[in-house]
Order: C-alpha cells, then sequence, then structure tokens
C-alpha cells in the first residue's frame, strides 16, 4: 500500500491481484480514526488474504468522506477527505 497526501486528502493506492474482485474488498471506519482494509479471495488457498490498517492523527479526517474505487486490473485507490485546520474541534 502506497499513501499520498496533499492539503486536501489522504490517497491510499494498492495494486491487488486480479483473482481479487469488487466484492471481496471491504473498506471500514474503525474508532480512533483509523481506516481498516481487508481483501479476501475465499476461493484460493495461496495469497488470498490481504489487510491493513491506518491510523490517522486525531481530528485530521472525515470518515464520513471515504471514497474507495476499484479498476478492473486490480487497483484500489482509497480517497479521504482531510479536515481544514482551522475547523472547529471539541
Amino acid at each position: 500500500m502506497n499513501m499520498t497526501s496533499s492539503r486536501d486528502k489522504h490517497t491510499l493506492h494498492v495494486q491487488l491481484p486480479t483473482a481479487i474482485q469488487p466484492e471481496m474488498i471491504t473498506v471500514s471506519a474503525n474508532k480512533g480514526d483509523k481506516l481498516k482494509v481487508v481483501a479476501d479471495a475465499w476461493h484460493m488457498e495461496n495469497d488470498c488474504h490481504y489487510e491493513w490498517q491506518i491510523s490517522f492523527p486525531p481530528h485530521d479526517i472525515d470518515m464520513s468522506s471515504v471514497h474507495a474505487k476499484f479498476e478492473a486490473n486490480g487497483h484500489l485507490v482509497i480517497d479521504i477527505r482531510r479536515i481544514s485546520q482551522y475547523a472547529f474541534h471539541p
């Protein structure tokens, strides 16, 4: 997994095997500004399970803005909008 960051968003890039299909990928928001990505090809025995947990600094991202796009070549792109540094944080 590779992550690039800008002032407005973080973008995660993952190149998965072509045997992994969109319905085999789960992206979930976890407590503590963490994002979990699981790709699991249940029909295969080898090279079939991939899992990442990405932790972000507190109040850095908007978890409601997570957008994942899976391309035909096995490339998964996940964009997460960053919260403005001037936003109010209780």
